[in-house]
């Protein structure tokens, strides 16, 4: 019988405990934290309709190819979803009795066949909140002072970076972009901090935009003061869209300074968000100490999806952030900190001849809420203590037949190494 070559698929991972004790207590915590800001927590499939994650008020092309689709055995067009984003979408669209504004958050499993990356598989883990029904930038000042708390919790220094769609896309319309090129062009600007202003200018000329027109963004690109509201306002006038953007930046900018959050927030007028989706601010979280290159975590405003899921062209305020657990795993492993410590556990108990009399002590202890581990292997006490020590088990019970004997437990803390007995009545457990 030919042996099996057993590997993971590409983009896939499998998690030993180790590791997943860590992940998960960094999921309790953003979860903590988005409880803490009054979040009500929402559940969507996995598996959806094409039809639904390919809509133009979905990702945008460039996610599409990467989107993992299948048909059932019904010859249905089905796919995995590739954001939680559009799945709650389709619950608001699909659910108009939901009182708004409505503000949830989702922890779940997404898929995309793109490239690996660090901190990034094919398979990876989203932490969402959105917010549906608020219109004013109170909504965006939210969820990045909650982003803020999140990272401070987990012991991550971060900054945020943020622009405006409206802004930017107003700008290019004023320098004589044509519509059907605005899109792509933001796209060559979201590249600005990686390639430099030479390539994108080589990336402006192949999209056939006038002389005139790449003069105005190089321009833009190379001026000193295009980091503050102000450079924007003489174009405010002449153009709806650089309004409205000038006037959403501005109460952005007077939520952050007034909640002392100003200096961990920047304002750059060239982060552009690649997915088509988003109507208004967008923004961008990166690791302070720039150990990873890539944000963990984004989002922005998109008031367009959810009218556009049930075919009107009504507007829903929505904004949302998305947090990506495995990169900031990824971060915290680099941070070198000391995050694999076992609080798992609060008892290990060892029998020495006594399975059944430990089995008492430990549904105990359990009873009680304490969480044990029993030993079940028939280890030798030697083994088993540094079973604890590997493990960072602290409260260790031993039970041998004098302890049985004599009605109790011996308590020995692995930190300190100091022992100590206490009375236990085995025939009442």
């Amino acid at each position: 019988m030919r042996k099996m070559d057993y590997q993971n698929v590409k983009g896939t991972q499998d998690y030993l405990p180790d590791t997943e004790v860590i992940r998960r207590g960094i999921r309790r915590t953003i979860e903590d934290v988005f409880i803490q800001y009054g979040c009500k927590p929402l559940e969507t499939p996995i598996l959806n309709y094409t039809e639904l994650l390919a809509s133009k008020y979905g990702g945008g092309a460039e996610i599409l190819e990467e989107m993992y689709t299948l048909t059932d055995r019904g010859e249905r067009d089905l796919a995995l979803r590739y954001d939680l984003t559009i799945p709650f979408a389709k619950v608001v669209a699909m659910n108009p009795s939901i009182r708004r504004p409505f503000k949830r958050y989702e922890i779940g499993k997404v898929f995309r066949d793109g490239p690996i990356k660090t901190g990034r598989l094919r398979e990876f883990t989203q932490c969402d909140v959105d917010i549906v029904g608020i219109e004013s930038q109170v909504a965006e000042a939210e969820l990045m002072t909650m982003a803020l708390d999140a990272f401070r919790k987990l012991g991550l220094k971060v900054s945020i970076q943020y622009n405006n769609r409206k802004l930017l896309a107003g700008m290019l319309e004023a320098f004589g972009t044509t519509d059907e090129k605005i899109n792509k062009v933001i796209l060559i600007l979201d590249k600005l901090e990686k390639v430099g202003s030479e390539a994108v200018t080589v990336e402006l000329r192949e999209q056939g935009l006038l002389p005139s027109t790449i003069n105005s963004i190089n321009r833009f690109i190379t001026a000193e003061d295009n980091a503050s509201s102000g450079y924007f306002e003489p174009l405010s006038e002449r153009n709806q869209q650089i309004k409205q953007g000038v006037a959403e930046l501005k109460e952005l900018e007077s939520y952050l300074e007034f909640l002392g959050v100003d200096k961990q927030c920047t304002f750059n007028p060239f982060l552009a968000r690649g997915l088509e989706i988003y109507t208004g601010t967008i923004y961008e979280i990166f690791l302070s100490d720039k150990s990873i290159k890539s944000s963990i975590g984004s989002g922005g405003r998109y008031d367009n999806a959810i009218g556009g899921l049930i075919g009107t062209n009504e507007s829903f305020s929505t904004v949302g952030i998305s947090l990506g657990l495995d990169v900031i795993y990824t971060a915290l492993l680099s941070s070198k900190e000391n995050i694999v410590e076992n609080h798992d556990v609060d008892f290990y108990v060892i029998p020495i001849n006594t399975e059944k009399q430990a089995l008492v002590v430990a549904r105990h202890l359990r009873d009680k809420g304490y969480k044990v581990e029993y030993e079940m292997g028939k280890k030798r006490l030697g083994k088993a203590l540094d079973k604890a020590n590997k493990e960072k088990f602290r409260n260790v019970i031993i039970i041998g037949e004098n302890e049985v004997k004599n009605n109790q437990i011996k308590i020995k803390d692995m930190f300190s190494g100091e022992e100590r007995m206490e009375p236990f009545s085995f025939s009442e457990g």
